[in-house]
């Protein structure tokens, strides 16, 4: 399959500061010379997927650098085209707006490749996943779109899009940071959150954002995926049936965090650590990419900002 990977990169990340003072939030050193980035590029190679675009905006340096020495260097001799796209020069000098209008200025660079499905991937998140198995189950349900979802605890809902959905996958609404989240059917103790994580068939994307743009609406969670689910064939994938090789038994199983704040981000850090970590770096057959010395540096750099702070 041709499929297309867009990765939402350029996220400032304020409520990571100071540690964003000098880089993007997934251009963020992570631990043991990767870079918050690495996870969703490691997913994407890792899954057969060899044409990603990086969309970046805020800071881009260190990223652009990393991208550059840890990623294309390594993965051009496999087939694997990784590029950076910064936003496209406008004589009002406008940056993206959102997730959203972020796509919707790249969307030349969609129709040029012409792919048979667009993924559309967050950069700021720590987990592993196949994305095949999206792929899978966004044809076999004929989806215009596919939101990846996991299972998260009630009382932490507010703080993601919700999905509301039928027995068969199918999203019925979607609501951004909702005050009171829709709970899992038989389980009121949790809720499904939105990944940040779409698969879209071309005509759909092109279509939608080029009708969002006119309304002015630039933000995939909160513009984007209420009308959508309104007025599209869109379903959900439970990223909890998630598998990937090379898992031990003593880690989480369907390990995911959003990184988006110190304590997540720390936290993170630390399930990393020990001899039986909740998510293994160290998995020879889904490997994290992406190792390098400057990460390395950076890491140790930021790791004594925040104790301090």
């Amino acid at each position: 399959m041709n499929l297309l990977a867009l990765v939402l990169a350029g996220g400032e990340g304020t409520r990571l500061h100071p540690l964003t003072q000098q880089h993007a939030k997934p251009a963020l050193p992570f631990a043991a010379g990767r870079r918050i980035v690495d996870f969703v590029l490691s997913n994407l190679v890792n899954s057969e997927i060899g044409r990603i675009c990086v969309l970046a905006q805020y800071k881009p340096e260190s990223l652009m650098e990393h991208i550059e020495t840890a990623w294309r260097s390594r993965f051009a001799a496999q087939g694997v085209s990784i590029e950076v796209a910064l936003p496209p020069t406008r004589p009002d000098g406008a940056q993206y707006k959102g997730t959203a209008d972020a796509v919707y200025r790249n969307l030349d660079f969609v129709r040029r490749h012409s792919p048979d499905l667009v993924a559309v991937f967050a950069a700021d998140h720590v987990y592993r996943m196949d994305v095949r198995q999206m792929v899978r189950f966004h044809r076999q349900k004929h989806a215009e779109a596919t939101i990846a979802a996991v299972p998260v605890p009630i009382e932490h809902a507010s703080s993601f899009g919700i999905l509301e959905m039928g027995r068969d996958g199918r999203v019925l609404a979607f609501a951004e940071k909702p005050q009171r989240p829709v709970a899992i059917p038989q389980d009121a103790a949790r809720a499904y959150a939105s990944m940040g994580n779409y698969l879209f068939e071309p005509r759909t994307l092109i279509s939608v954002l080029e009708q969002a743009a006119l309304r002015g609406e630039s933000d995939f969670g909160r513009d984007i995926l209420p009308g959508l689910a309104r007025s599209r064939r869109v379903f959900a994938y439970d990223f909890s049936g998630n598998r990937v090789p090379g898992v031990r038994r003593f880690e989480e199983a369907g390990y995911w965090r959003d990184v988006g704040t110190l304590e997540s981000l720390v936290a993170a850090r630390n399930d990393v650590l020990g001899p039986r970590p909740r998510f293994n770096l160290h998995n020879r057959e889904w490997p994290i990419h992406g190792i390098g010395l400057a990460a390395l540096r950076d890491s140790r750099r930021d790791a004594t900002r925040a104790l301090a702070g």
